[in-house]
């Protein structure tokens, strides 16, 4: 819920306005025009604020000048991976994105929290499905990278050798089915939503809101009929079709359904790719995956919705990844 509320705080503090951006399960990272930069500057600082209060998170954020990083010799440069109409999620490469992660972590470029009891805007964004079992037999989140940049023609080999595995499963490894998740009454997250989206005095009305609104979309479900133009199980699956499962951030980022066979023959690929240089790579299992969604309205299909191991899943791959690089 926090790394989505990265995305869902600057996207709202620059008018809602398309950004590049790449969630990273307990983060994210988002591309900003110069222009935006005092509005999400603010938003951040807010959020850190909403976090350790709210959440009892530490949030570290940053604002990284491009021109810092190509000064150090790295780059960044995006593309557009459209997963439907109106829906399209970043990709990165050059190492840029990672040289400013690890510059953040060291102390630079740090936007202090603001002031006790700052919230940023976080309308839109939701937390109204509940874990998702594994349907082939665990859900598994990958991290890998390459080792060296002469060796980029090696790991692209390694990662379409990953995505062929994962052809061999139900909807290529997608953590959500194709129809959709079902909406459940009450949502789990009732309390993280209702705590994004109302102050303090406020939230016993959102959460009756939040269960008014899951209740209708259920019954909208079940009667296969929209109800106030909102058509549940097109929503369903448009939740299936914008989900960011696959996703490039100076390395290849997955969380996916898949056997314990596959899952075994990804672990060897990586391994493989390890011991020959091409890259270093973070895998954890778990059971269920989570999904956090940004709504701007219910009735547009421009929904997006993020996908994270309910054990861990990106952080705890991370770990492993930084350990093998110590």
């Amino acid at each position: 819920m926090a790394g989505a509320a990265v995305i869902s705080a600057i996207r709202n503090a620059v008018g809602g306005r398309e950004l590049p951006f790449v969630f990273g399960g307990d983060g994210a990272l988002v591309a900003l025009a110069p222009a935006d930069h005092d509005a999400a500057r603010a938003a951040l600082a807010e959020l850190q604020t909403w976090a350790r209060e709210e959440l009892a998170l530490g949030l570290r954020t940053a604002l990284v000048p491009v021109a810092e990083i190509r000064a150090a010799g790295q780059d960044v440069r995006a593309a557009k991976f459209r997963v439907a109409p109106g829906v399209s999620y970043a990709m990165f490469s050059g190492g840029g994105a990672d040289w400013a992660e690890r510059e953040m972590k060291a102390g630079r470029f740090i936007v202090p929290p603001a002031p006790p009891g700052a919230r940023p805007d976080l309308t839109g964004l939701n937390c109204r499905w509940n874990a998702l079992r594994a349907r082939n037999g665990t859900i598994v989140s990958i991290i890998a990278v390459p080792r060296d940049a002469d060796r980029t023609a090696d790991f692209e080999r390694l990662v379409a050798e990953l995505l062929a595995l994962l052809g061999d499963q139900d909807g290529g490894g997608h953590p959500v089915p194709s129809a959709g998740p079902r909406f459940a009454w009450p949502p789990e997250g009732i309390g993280y939503e209702a705590r994004a989206t109302a102050r303090p005095g406020r939230r016993l009305f959102a959460r009756a809101l939040i269960l008014y609104m899951v209740g209708l979309a259920k019954l909208s479900d079940s009667g296969n009929r929209p109800i106030g133009g909102f058509d549940a199980r097109r929503y369903r699956s448009d939740t299936a079709r914008n989900s960011d499962f696959r996703k490039f951030d100076d390395g290849l980022k997955l969380t996916v359904d898949v056997s314990e066979a596959v899952c075994g023959e990804i672990e060897a690929l990586l391994r493989h790719g390890s011991l020959e240089g091409t890259c270093r790579y973070g895998i954890h299992r778990q059971d269920d995956a989570l999904v956090t969604c940004i709504v701007p309205s219910f009735k547009e299909r421009n929904h997006m919705h993020f996908i994270d191991g309910a054990g861990g899943g990106y952080a705890m791959a991370a770990a492993m990844l930084k350990a093998s690089a110590d």
